[in-house]
């Protein structure tokens, strides 16, 4: 396959719905929740895609890699929501799974004009956290052409560094530098190109996917529990406490000691194992 290939943009086609302006504020909503039910059905084609992806980020965990994901507006934000989230879930440690955006932290709340279209500053983005091949790097971009994420992963390439990405067009510029690549399709948008919406939710699924599956083959979840979550509210003590109630048919107040020394469900629910078998 070629960079030059030409391939047709669904995520720019017309919507197939029309005079959105004159239509009320439940059909709309309407509108958008009919569309929204065939994402899951446009993931689930890719399952295999999303398989392959998984298992190299897998591979590059246990060979002590990171994972990162790069991307722009609307994909750049997906990916470093998915990021942000793997610390304070699995209790992982912070630079295990790193989110960048074109233009930068400030590009998360505000729009950076054209920082997407450097071909150069995503590689340099890369190499400021000392990029090596033991990583992989996700590129995600709704139309799987642009530049700023195009460019980084082709410079991870010609360093031997693992790539994948995730896109909803197929036989785009950017597959042609991931070696993982996820096509899913999702089709028109209710507003002609806002990949925000329907793109947007396809991808956030899919990283949900990946980080979960990963974390969770890594050995950070036992049973259906976020045993090494960090404790970092009042809410997640309490979660806590009950699942080492759970787990090991102990008092509310027991379980709260061993939660306050030992700092984490797992070496709570380790400790009182080890204590109940000297009584």
């Amino acid at each position: 396959m070629s960079n030059t290939k030409p391939f047709t943009k669904t995520t720019e086609l017309n919507s197939d719905h029309d005079h959105l302006e004159k239509k009320s504020v439940g059909e709309l909503l309407a509108i958008i929740n009919q569309e929204d039910q065939t994402v899951a059905q446009a993931v689930k084609k890719v399952l295999p895609q999303v398989q392959d992806l998984t298992e190299a980020v897998i591979a590059s965990f246990n060979r002590g890699g990171r994972l990162f994901y790069i991307g722009a507006g609307t994909s750049g934000r997906l990916g470093i929501v998915d990021a942000s989230e793997c610390p304070p879930t699995f209790g992982v440690p912070q630079d295990m799974v790193i989110g960048i955006i074109a233009g930068g932290d400030g590009a998360i709340r505000k729009a950076v004009e054209f920082a997407e279209d450097n071909t150069e500053q995503g590689w340099m983005d890369l190499s400021a956290f000392n990029i090596n091949s033991n990583d992989i790097v996700v590129g995600i971009a709704a139309s799987g052409t642009t530049p700023y994420v195009i460019g980084a992963l082709k410079k991870c390439q010609e360093n031997k560094i693992t790539t994948g990405c995730i896109t909803c067009n197929m036989d785009s510029p950017l597959a042609d530098v991931s070696d993982h690549a996820i096509e899913v399709v999702v089709g028109p948008e209710v507003i002609t190109g806002s990949s925000r919406m329907k793109a947007g939710t396809a991808q956030k699924l899919i990283l949900n996917m990946i980080s979960t599956t990963a974390m969770i083959q890594m050995g950070y979840v036992e049973g259906n529990r976020m045993v090494d979550m960090q404790l970092s509210n009042d809410k997640l003590v309490e979660r806590g406490i009950k699942m080492i109630m759970e787990t090991k048919a102990v008092s509310s107040k027991r379980a709260k000691t061993y939660l306050k020394n030992h700092g984490s469900v797992r070496k709570a629910i380790l400790k009182i194992t080890e204590d109940d078998k000297k009584n």
